[in-house]
C-alpha cells in the first residue's frame, strides 16, 4: 500500500528524479510517489516511459527548461507548485535524472520552504553515472581515479562558468575523473581550456540519450573532442567523461565507431 503523501497536514511538495530515462531504474520510492499525485510538473527530459507510468486521471503539467530552447519561466514554475499544494494537490515535481544535481532542486526547495511548504526530496539516477555504467566503466576505478567531478559546461547567465584550466590541473594532479553535463554547446571552448591542464591523449567518452534505446557513445581524446562531436553528430542530451578510467574499456579504444546500446 502506497504512504500517504504527507505525514502531517501541512501542503507538501515532492520532488521525485526520474532517472535518465529507463524505467526500469526509476526507484520504488519514486514509482509510489507517482501512485499517490494528483499533479504532476513535468521536466523537458523525462522519458515517455516513465510518463506512462502516472495513473490516468493525474494532471500533467509540463514545465520543461531545455538550454537553447524557450524554457517555462523558473519562477513560474515555483507559483506552480505553491499554488498546487496550498489548493491541496498531492503534487510531484518530476525531473530527469536526479533533483539535486544540477536539477535546480535546491532552488526549488528553498523557494517552497519561503512559502511554509513542507518538501520530500526522492533521489534519481544521475545520467553522469548511468551512463558511464553502460559503458563497463568504473567511475572511480582504483587504478585510473581518486576520485569524480560532475560539473555543468552551462553557466548561469551573468556567471563566468567553471574555471576549465584551474579544473584540468587538479584532475591531473589528484587523478580525478570529470563527468560533464550540458556540455556539448560550448564542448569547443571545453576543450581547449581543459588541454591547458590535462595531456592531449587523456581519453573521453560521449554518452547520448543514456539509458535510452537509442542511446549512443563513442570514445575519443581529448585533442579531438569537438572534431569527434561533429563527425558523429552527437548532440544534446549527452555527457562528457574525460580521464583514465576510460582506459579500463577493453572494447571501446579511441578508434571506436558509435554505436547502439546493447540491449538489456
Amino acid at each position: 500500500m502506497t504512504p500517504p503523501f504527507s505525514s502531517t497536514s501541512r501542503p507538501c511538495v515532492r520532488l521525485v528524479g526520474a532517472g535518465p530515462g529507463d524505467p526500469d531504474l526509476l526507484t520504488i520510492k519514486a514509482l509510489k510517489a507517482l501512485q499517490s499525485a494528483t499533479v504532476v510538473l513535468v521536466d523537458d527530459l523525462v522519458s515517455d516511459a516513465i510518463l506512462q507510468l502516472i495513473p490516468a486521471g493525474v494532471r500533467v503539467v509540463q514545465v520543461g527548461k531545455r538550454g537553447g530552447c524557450q524554457s517555462t519561466p523558473q519562477a513560474f514554475i515555483h507559483k506552480l507548485m505553491v499554488q498546487a499544494a496550498l489548493e491541496g494537490e498531492q503534487v510531484v515535481r518530476l525531473k530527469g535524472g536526479d533533483p539535486f544535481l544540477f536539477g535546480r532542486g535546491g532552488e526549488e526547495v528553498d523557494y517552497l520552504h519561503s512559502q511554509g511548504i513542507e518538501t520530500e526530496v526522492i533521489n534519481g539516477i544521475t545520467a553522469g553515472l548511468a551512463g558511464v555504467t553502460s559503458l563497463g566503466v568504473a567511475l572511480t576505478h582504483r587504478e585510473h581515479a581518486h576520485g569524480v567531478v560532475f560539473v555543468t559546461g552551462h553557466a548561469k547567465p551573468g556567471d563566468h562558468g567553471t574555471d576549465w584550466v584551474a579544473l584540468a590541473r587538479t584532475a591531473h594532479q589528484a587523478r580525478l575523473t570529470l563527468v560533464i553535463y550540458m556540455g556539448i554547446k560550448l564542448a569547443a571552448q571545453i576543450q581547449q581550456q581543459l588541454l591547458q591542464g590535462l595531456p592531449a591523449h587523456t581519453p573521453v567518452a560521449i554518452v547520448q540519450h543514456v539509458s535510452l534505446p537509442h542511446q549512443r557513445q563513442v570514445v575519443t581524446r581529448l585533442d579531438t573532442l569537438s572534431q569527434t562531436l561533429v563527425e558523429h553528430q552527437l548532440g544534446s542530451p549527452s555527457i562528457i567523461v574525460v580521464g583514465d578510467v576510460i582506459r579500463g574499456v577493453a572494447q571501446l579504444t579511441a578508434s571506436s565507431d558509435v554505436r547502439q546500446a546493447a540491449q538489456g
